[in-house]
C-alpha cells in the first residue's frame, strides 16, 4: 500500500461522508448538535483539496497532512479527535515508501491510542472508539491469521460496522450525547457511525 492508495482512501472517504453527510447529521441531531456530517463533509473535502495541492511523497507524510487539514477544518470535538487519528497513523509509518497489513495494523493502533488519549474515552462509553476499537482489533487478527490485505480490511470494516450498530443500546458517558443521561440509549453514536464509514472507505480503496 503505498502513497497513491492512501490518496485513494481519502478520496472514499470524502465522496462517502458527502453521500451520507445528512445521516451523520440526523444521527447527531437526536443527541448531539446537529453537525457531524456537515463538519466531516467540510473536513474531508478539505483533506482532498491539501493532497491536491501538495503531493506528499509518503503514506506518512500524507496522513499527517490529511490529520493537521481536519485538526484546522472540523468543528467540534470530531476535529481534533479524526485529524488526532490520522497524524497518529501517519507517524507511525514514518519514512516508509509502503505500508505493509502489519504495519497498517500497527498504525491502527496508534491511531486508537491517540483517540483514548486525547477523548479520555473507553470501548462502551458510546464514542468513535466503539468501533475504531473492534475495527483495530480485527486487522490485528486478520495480519495474525495470514488473510491478504483485501480481506484484512473487509474483516476490519466489518467490525467498525458492528461497533457502530452496537451503540444504540448504550447510554452515552463521553461527550455531549452524556448530557442526555438515558435519553441517549436507542440511538447510534454518529462518532462511531462516522468511524465505520472511514473504515468502509478503506476496504473500498484497496478494492480498486
Amino acid at each position: 500500500m503505498n502513497t497513491e492508495f492512501f490518496a485513494a482512501w481519502i478520496d472514499e472517504i470524502a465522496a462517502t461522508v458527502r453521500a451520507r453527510r445528512d445521516h451523520l447529521t440526523e444521527l447527531d441531531a437526536a443527541i448531539g448538535d446537529a453537525d457531524h456530517g456537515a463538519n466531516l463533509d467540510r473536513g474531508f473535502t478539505a483533506a482532498r483539496e491539501a493532497l491536491a495541492g501538495a503531493s506528499p511523497p509518503t503514506p506518512g507524510a500524507l496522513l499527517v497532512l490529511v490529520g493537521s487539514t481536519l485538526i484546522r477544518k472540523v468543528g467540534g470535538a470530531s476535529g481534533p479527535l479524526y485529524g488526532t487519528a490520522f497524524r497518529e497513523m501517519g507517524k507511525a509509518f514514518g519514512e516508509a515508501a509502503e505500508v505493509s497489513p502489519a504495519e497498517l495494523s500497527a498504525a491502527l493502533d496508534a491511531a486508537l491510542s491517540g483517540v483514548r488519549r486525547l477523548g479520555g474515552a473507553a470501548e462502551g462509553d458510546k464514542t468513535m472508539v466503539d468501533a475504531l476499537a473492534p475495527a483495530a482489533r480485527a486487522l490485528a487478527q486478520a495480519v495474525r491469521d495470514g488473510l491478504k490485505a483485501e480481506e484484512a480490511l473487509d474483516a476490519a470494516a466489518a467490525a467498525a460496522g458492528q461497533g457502530a450498530e452496537a451503540t444504540i443500546p448504550l447510554q452515552a458517558r463521553k461527550g455531549r450525547a452524556s448530557y442526555l443521561g438515558p435519553r441517549s440509549i436507542g440511538h447510534e453514536d454518529p462518532g462511531a457511525a462516522s468511524t465505520a464509514l472511514v473504515l468502509g472507505a478503506l476496504k473500498a480503496a484497496a478494492s480498486r
